[in-house]
Parts: C-alpha cells; structure tokens; sequence
C-alpha cells in the first residue's frame, strides 16, 4: 500500500521534486483570448513570458474540474491511499473541485481513502508542504498519522509576498487601479500574506522604495518565528532568479533555518505577482 501525494498548478516545487517522490499534478487552466492550456502540461514558462508580452490582458485561470480529479484518482491503483495538497481555497475553487472528484470516486469505489486538504497556501508554500509531508512519509507515517500532521502544518503555515510591479495584480482586478496608479507615482511597495483564516491574499504593509521594502521582507520572518534550526524556509521568484537569491543570501545571513528550497513560480502565480514578485514560506511558532 503506496501513499500517491497529489498536487494542482497553484503549486510550485523545486527542480527534481516531483520526479524524485513521484509526485502526481493536476494542471490549471490559463486562456490567452481564445487559446486554452494547462499549467505544467500544454504550455512552458518561456512561452508563458512571451504571450504575456504580446497580451493587452492577462490571462484568465480557471481551476481543474472535477473530473480531471477523478481522472487522477482513478490512474492509482485501487490499494493506493491519495493525499491532495489542493491551491488555497482563497484563491481558487481547486479545493472543491478536488473534493467533488473525490466524491464521484467514493460512489464507485467506497473502500479508497482520499484526503483532500485545503493548504490555505501557494507556490512554494505548497512545496513546503510537500517536503514535510514526504519526510513524514519516509519516518513511516501510516496515512491517518499523515493527514492528521499535515492539518496541523497548514494552520502552522506563514505564506509572505512582496510584488516588483503592481502591473498584473491591477490588471487582474486584484487591486484598484486609483490606488495602484497612486501607489506606482509613490514608488509604494506592497507586503502581502496569505491570511490565516482563508488563505486569501492580504497587504499587511505599504512601504516606499525597493530597498526597504526587500529589508521588511525579510525583517517580517522574525516576527512569525524564532527557532528556526530545525525548520525549512521555501522561495520562489517570479522570473527573476538574481533578485531571488538575492533575497534568501539575506535570509540565511539573518536566520539559521535548516535547509532552504528554491524555485521558480509557474505561470498561474506569475499571472498576478508579476515579474520580480517574490514568496517565502515557512513554519511559524
């Protein structure tokens, strides 16, 4: 009996992490105008930069159905127990989706055991999740033991952004253009979190200049932790790998965290941070 981990294209993980613990994705959808693809599946990160480029607007996402779930689910064998590791319900109606999957399986099939978890986090905050999960699994955590740990890590979760460019998150609709127009005239930058309740994206604080606004970012881990040899900070960048690490050379100088995972967002994240946009996850006190 094989625990399968199941993650969708909210998630970002590090190069070499989906192969080396065989993990299992479920792709978003992106619509450039009339043209459909799947993060991960029918479209690269180049080819994302380049149509952006060309577009006038962003690109819509929309989450998996619940079929591709099923579908998913289904492709394990039947003795396989599945833990998803679903987009924050925020954000996205992946989570449900995943559920609704779930659920279709369940009428055929009543023995499999599938948990769906909302990870009330993105990008690298799922990769984060994803290595501590794996650890666990190979300490011989049996699947209760598995999915009851992993709940208490996503409550214990602190997702931090900090965006370059205010561009997409207005061109998203993520943001009022008055005020992104005044905050760009006042070189304001925005620090953001996921909140702890739903996992929606928050502005904790509004500071002027790139500088002391990458100095914040930093400065905030401090806040949310202390203890920190024993844990693992994760990143990812929005195209833009210098200022990336950049950004963790500060952290590790500042923090002694156990080990560090690097990577780049996909293109559903890179849609609304823009290039530049930074994520940090780790686990909090």
């Amino acid at each position: 009996m094989t625990i399968q981990l199941i993650i969708d294209g909210g998630g970002d993980l590090p190069l070499g992490m989906m192969e080396k613990h065989s993990i299992h994705y479920v792709p978003l959808n992106l619509h450039f105008g009339d043209e459909h693809y799947k993060t991960g599946e029918t479209i690269d990160l180049p080819t994302f930069y380049e149509k952006l480029k060309q577009s006038e607007e962003l690109p819509r996402s929309s989450s998996p159905s619940p079929n591709d779930f099923y579908e998913k689910y289904k492709q394990m064998d039947a003795d396989d127990e599945i833990l998803v590791l679903a987009l924050t319900q925020g954000l996205s109606s992946t989570y449900e989706s995943a559920v609704m999957g779930r659920d279709m399986l369940l009428e055929e099939e009543p023995n499999r055991k599938i948990a769906v978890l909302n990870t009330k986090t993105a990008s690298c905050g799922i990769a984060l999740l994803v290595h501590e999960a794996t650890a666990r699994m190979e300490e011989g955590y049996d699947f209760e033991e598995l999915v009851s740990h992993m709940e208490e890590r996503i409550e214990k979760t602190t997702t931090l952004f900090i965006l370059k460019t205010l561009e997409n998150v207005i061109k998203g609709g993520r943001l009022d253009k008055v005020k992104g127009a005044i905050a760009k005239t006042l070189s304001i930058k925005l620090l953001m979190k996921a909140s702890d309740e739903e996992g929606s994206v928050e502005v904790t604080e509004k500071v002027r200049g790139n500088k002391k606004s990458l100095r914040r970012f930093v400065e905030q881990i401090g806040e949310y932790a202390s203890n920190l040899e024993d844990r693992v900070i994760a990143m990812s960048h929005c195209n833009d790998e210098e200022r990336g690490k950049k950004v963790m050379n500060s952290i590790k100088e500042r923090y002694n965290f156990k080990d560090s995972l690097f990577m780049e967002t996909g293109p559903l994240i890179s849609t609304y941070a823009g290039e530049g946009g930074l994520v940090i996850a780790f686990f909090k006190d």
